[in-house]
């Protein structure tokens, strides 16, 4: 027949969603909570490895755009896990949690021990062909448009950081802000915004590789690169044409938080 679209294959989920993990019972709760708020619309998951690891790099524009790819890359057999803060790890409860899930911790500050460590989590995450989600931009944008800002250097630096490259795939959402505006409240009313979550190709890596891969001169372009595509999805999502240079928020006074510098 003619003109009839044909759905796409079904994926078949990883053993990291099949095999009874703390991850289930957490599914069980998240996915109807945010199914009340989003109504996920998903494109380029063939982009997604089906196994081994990899880096999701998202742009950031809500607190609630974390729970929209979490439950995305569950819906696509993937068991969602993110980089978070090192201190978290210490809490009692909360630090056994995020261990149990296999949550990766930030970096230290101290430059010799943050290399070290790194590299042990690039070098876990291919042992056991995990994924992680890491938000290059660090922080909510400050871009007034809410396109990508300027990015950091942890997502290629992780993917870099063990011999063969990690693949690091970009992803955009959009329509999250009509649940959680920037800073704003959350709304409750109406249920189920169109919420759209689009994954592109693994970011060519290819000329940031080799000797000096891990140079702060090489980390900075990789990342250009990633943030790149970061935006071209999200230009696609919103229709649009991204900016040609991405915000910087030091070059408007502004600190990491996004609070003006004094």
């Amino acid at each position: 027949m003619t003109g009839t679209a044909r759905p796409a294959p079904r994926r078949r989920a990883s053993p990291e969603k099949t095999r009874p993990s703390v991850f289930w019972p957490l599914a069980a709760i998240i996915v109807p909570a945010v199914g009340w708020f989003a109504k996920i619309e998903i494109s380029g998951a063939e982009h997604l490895p089906a196994e081994g690891p990899y880096v999701l790099a998202p742009n950031h524009y809500s607190e609630f755009d974390p729970l929209i790819i979490a439950v995305g890359m569950w819906r696509m057999g993937r068991a969602p896990r993110f980089m978070a803060k090192e201190s978290l790890f210490r809490v009692p409860v909360l630090g056994a949690a995020l261990r149990a899930t296999g949550m990766v911790p930030v970096a230290r500050a101290s430059s010799s021990a943050a290399a070290k460590q790194t590299l042990q989590q690039s070098e876990d995450l291919v042992t056991h062909g995990r994924g992680v989600i890491v938000y290059p931009e660090g922080s909510l944008t400050r871009d007034p448009d809410m396109w990508p800002m300027r990015g950091k250097t942890g997502a290629v630096r992780l993917a870099l950081a063990a011999g063969e490259p990690i693949p690091v795939i970009p992803a955009a959402t959009w329509g999250v802000q009509q649940i959680l505006p920037r800073y704003g409240k959350l709304r409750f009313w109406p249920p189920r915004r169109r919420v759209r979550l689009a994954l592109g190709p693994a970011t060519d890596l290819s000329a940031f590789t080799g000797p000096g891969a891990t140079g702060s001169a090489n980390l900075i372009a990789a990342t250009d690169a990633v943030m790149a595509d970061i935006s071209a999805l999200l230009g696609t999502l919103r229709d649009e044409q991204p900016p040609a240079e991405r915000w910087n928020p030091s070059a408007h006074g502004q600190n990491e938080t996004g609070r003006l510098d004094a």
